[in-house]
């Protein structure tokens, strides 16, 4: 994973310098490669307005244990907080449905930090907010960037995120501890098989799930889990992310045991 990236890096070096008129150097190693590179928060924050599943009723709690001045004299402050695993930006680890699969403090790195692409479905989910990206989605993304490569982390937008953290438009259902009348756009069957058949590392999307709101049987997660590839949920802002070409680093809190974990997932974007 190093050699790769360090080599993404230096291509992009290249094609940099290239352009400019300079004429190509040594590509650059170690901090070097990545100076320069934007870098894009995906994740939102947690707090008081962090969207759960709606079945979790306790949400995000953060509790104050000492704030202010000690009688030594000097500043002090420390709190606690609790969070079920599944809320606000998250991983689901494969166990999460697959009975075997690694959890989350066993996921493998280059599962984490891996080469991103962006499949943009905005404009049909506007359209439906029951959408359900297909194997054509995929195709077609291909046939204008290229295969997906193995071990990508595949990002899909839905536009999803501009909702945050409005939990009536956002989960298309307000009603606290019932999950039965939720309406999002998520991943169909079909362009999941065909995902772990382009052997993709790792999948995120900008809605509360995978699977899409009505979801009953959770197939795309059952399908994920079975291959071993772990999901981002409820990712920031997709939109000024580029197709193709850029690094995606989502590095959960390593719960030992854990069936998912907060998130914070950052894309690294190399100069134009």
């Amino acid at each position: 994973m190093v050699a790769r990236f360090l080599l993404f890096a230096g291509v992009s070096a290249l094609l940099f310098t290239a352009s400019c008129g300079a004429p190509p150097g040594p590509p650059p190693v170690g901090p070097q490669a990545v100076a320069g590179w934007r870098m894009v928060d995906l994740s939102h924050g947690y707090g008081a307005n962090t969207l759960y599943w709606p079945t979790d009723t306790k949400g995000f709690q953060l509790d104050t244990l000492a704030e202010g001045m000690t009688p030594a004299g000097y500043f002090y402050a420390m709190k606690e907080f609790a969070t079920a695993e599944h809320g606000g930006t998250h991983l689901d680890a494969p166990y999460h449905f697959f009975e075997g699969g690694n959890e989350v403090a066993g996921i493998p790195l280059r599962r984490l930090i891996a080469p991103g692409v962006v499949l943009d479905v905005s404009r049909m989910a506007a359209a439906d907010p029951d959408y359900r990206v297909s194997a054509e989605d995929i195709r077609n993304w291909e046939a204008e960037h290229g295969p997906i490569p193995s071990g990508a982390a595949v990002l899909v937008r839905t536009g999803w995120a501009r909702r945050w953290p409005d939990r009536l438009a956002y989960l298309g259902d307000d009603e606290i501890g019932n999950a039965d009348n939720l309406h999002f756009p998520g991943l169909g069957e079909e362009a999941m098989r065909l995902l772990v058949e382009r052997e993709a590392g790792l999948i995120g999307i900008d809605t509360a799930s995978v699977d899409y709101g009505p979801s009953q049987d959770f197939i795309v997660h059952q399908i994920g889990a079975a291959a071993g590839i772990p999901n981002l949920e409820n990712v920031g802002d997709l939109s000024g992310i580029p197709a193709t070409d850029f690094l995606l680093i989502a590095l959960p809190m390593k719960i030992e045991g854990g069936t998912g974990a907060p998130v914070r997932i950052v894309a690294l974007i190399p100069p134009d």
